[in-house]
């Protein structure tokens, strides 16, 4: 089954319903709801998310949203090989580069985010959520 590693923006989009980004990705949250896909997040994704949501509602209600985002999702491990891989990388954005190293670890067969242009040395398929759902033609 294909794994896909969401960038915290998407994450962001979903649990926020940021538009015009919430449908495109919710229709991927649905396909792993559906067991077609799994979702694979980092765990730096998670206190980010926190950080952020609680500047605009409630704590409890902010890791609410997150216990459901778990139930979709799969937790990959960050490690120190990761961040060594991060830190020596050609990323230009140290957060950038842990996300995608967490990602190839985690053997995930390509990334979703809003910042293509912030993974240009990828190895792996970088995607919007809507060119992901077009790829598959959802």
């Amino acid at each position: 089954m294909i794994r896909v590693f969401l960038d915290t923006n998407v994450i962001l989009d979903l649990l926020a319903e940021r538009t015009p980004f919430f449908d495109s990705i919710a229709k991927v949250a649905t396909l792993a709801d559906q067991k077609k896909i799994i979702l694979m997040a980092s765990p730096l994704s998670f206190t980010t998310i926190e950080y952020v949501l609680t500047k605009f509602e409630p704590s409890e209600s902010v890791l609410n949203k997150l216990r459901k985002f778990k139930i979709l999702c799969k937790v990959c491990e960050v490690n120190e090989e990761i961040i060594d891989k991060g830190l020596n990388s050609n990323f230009r954005d140290f957060e950038d580069a842990v996300q995608y190293f967490t990602a190839i670890q985690s053997n995930c067969n390509i990334i979703i985010t809003r910042n293509g242009k912030d993974f240009k040395h990828a190895t792996i398929p970088i995607m919007t959520a809507e060119e992901y759902l077009n790829s598959i033609g959802f």
